[in-house]
């Protein structure tokens, strides 16, 4: 990558063009069970800003610029009831709207709180997560149709991490397929079915696919190609929407889907949201239990944290014992996925990388997104921000060797109609 992209990539604060085409966006912010009811204000930091988010009395979820708009004391420690958030300090009450509703220290004849406005963002609640739009009003877009965010809430199960890396950095190992056979060959087996004469370990798997890129106006679907024997080859399917939203190829039987979504905290930060469903059914307990138990999508957290026991400080083993080389004792496959991202640094300088043909999906994605930002700076808005440009899912199956149109024989499988669902392989 030149200097010039990775400079103008990296950086995702306000005014900068990766920070200002991010806010065009809506973005998962928190958990839904973040936030109570006149309980309390919980911090959330989104592309550095310090953020208050907070329940009113009324279930509307608010989020505010932590500092209070009269001298800047925290939010974090107002007082939330009555419809409203009131700054300890002095006592101005604001709604999740950011009006001014009260200023108690100013006598009646002196009050101005009609001409005060804290900063506020929309928000939006989808099974289970609570989602913010930083940009400019006039240019706000509908929530996206993510498959996620249109079905019951029973067919959704949502959960929350923090990692300690550029948001692009952990998006682009979902979106390599080539790493399986490699980081993920000694972990969990892949559960593919035995009468499809594809090896049932990721190890086992041709390790050098090939790659088929489609563009959408949201994004890319990108497919990976594997030689399953004379006939057939074995295709996973999946897609990158703009700007930091991914999901992941069924592997096998009717289980449920799982995708991500990254965003950047500050520039060598993440706040990543994973979400599974299936688009068919309720959830079982047993699946939510697996989930819960994160062997596989999901991760164990530190107690009362969002941040994953296994981390850096224990070279992301924390319950392994001793083996012969690091790398043996890290066992789960998103452990392993945050330990190389993380090894990367906060921040990678891809100046220094030498990418290859299987990097191609990646060279793609940033290359949207950095076409997309210098757009924005010439006035032209994002496009794929309406909500059926999201209504896509991965797929996994077998295809004879002589296609004509791999595109054509996925657009079945992978069309999110409500009701519908194909079993992976």
């Amino acid at each position: 990558m030149n200097k010039d992209d990775h400079e103008l990539l990296a950086p995702t604060t306000r005014g900068t063009p990766m920070g200002e085409l991010l806010r065009r966006f809506w973005t998962p912010a928190l958990l839904s069970r973040e936030v109570e009811a006149d309980g309390a204000p919980v911090r959330v930091r989104l592309m550095g800003e310090d953020l208050i988010a907070f329940r009113d009395s009324k279930g509307r979820v608010g989020l505010l610029d932590e500092h209070c708009a009269h001298r800047g004391a925290s939010l974090y420690f107002g007082k939330n009831t009555d419809c409203g958030l009131r700054c300890w300090y002095h006592g101005w009450k604001y709604d999740v709207d950011g009006n001014c509703l009260d200023q108690p220290n100013e006598p009646p004849q002196t009050q101005f709180k009609d001409r005060v406005k804290q900063t506020a963002y929309p928000c939006i609640e989808r099974n289970g997560a609570v989602w913010a739009y930083l940009g400019p009003r006039e240019t706000m877009p509908p929530l996206h149709d993510l498959e996620w965010t249109t079905l019951p809430p029973s067919h959704v199960h949502v959960a929350k991490r923090i990692q300690q890396c550029h948001w692009t950095q952990g998006l682009e190992g979902d979106i390599d397929s080539s790493h399986l056979g490699f980081l993920h060959s000694h972990a969990t087996p892949l559960a593919v079915s035995p009468t499809a004469g594809v090896p049932t370990r990721t190890g086992s798997f041709d390790n050098t696919p090939r790659f088929e890129l489609m563009t959408s106006r949201s994004g890319i679907v990108q497919a990976s190609v594997r030689d399953a024997g004379p006939n057939e080859d074995y295709w996973r399917v999946g897609q990158w929407f703009m700007p930091g939203f991914t999901t992941i190829p069924p592997r096998g039987g009717d289980a449920p889907l799982h995708g991500h979504s990254w965003t950047a905290m500050e520039d060598g930060k993440s706040v990543v949201f994973t979400f599974s469903w299936h688009p068919a059914r309720p959830l079982r307990d047993d699946e939510i239990e697996r989930m819960e138990t994160a062997t596989n999508f999901h991760v164990h957290l530190i107690p009362g944290t969002f941040d994953p026991r296994a981390n850096r400080a224990n070279d992301y083993a924390p319950d392994s014992p001793p083996a012969a080389q690091p790398w043996m004792r890290v066992k789960y496959f998103q452990d392993q996925d945050i330990g190389a991202t993380e090894s990367m640094g906060a921040l990678y300088d891809r100046t220094q990388e030498n990418l290859g043909n299987t990097d191609l999906v990646i060279v793609r994605v940033r290359k949207r997104l950095v076409d997309a930002a210098r757009d924005l700076q010439r006035g032209i808005e994002p496009a794929g921000r309406e909500p059926q440009d999201y209504r896509l899912r991965p797929v996994s199956m077998m295809l004879p060797k002589k296609i004509n149109s791999w595109s054509e024989a996925v657009a079945e499988p992978m069309d999110a109609r409500p009701g519908t669902y194909r079993e992976g392989i």
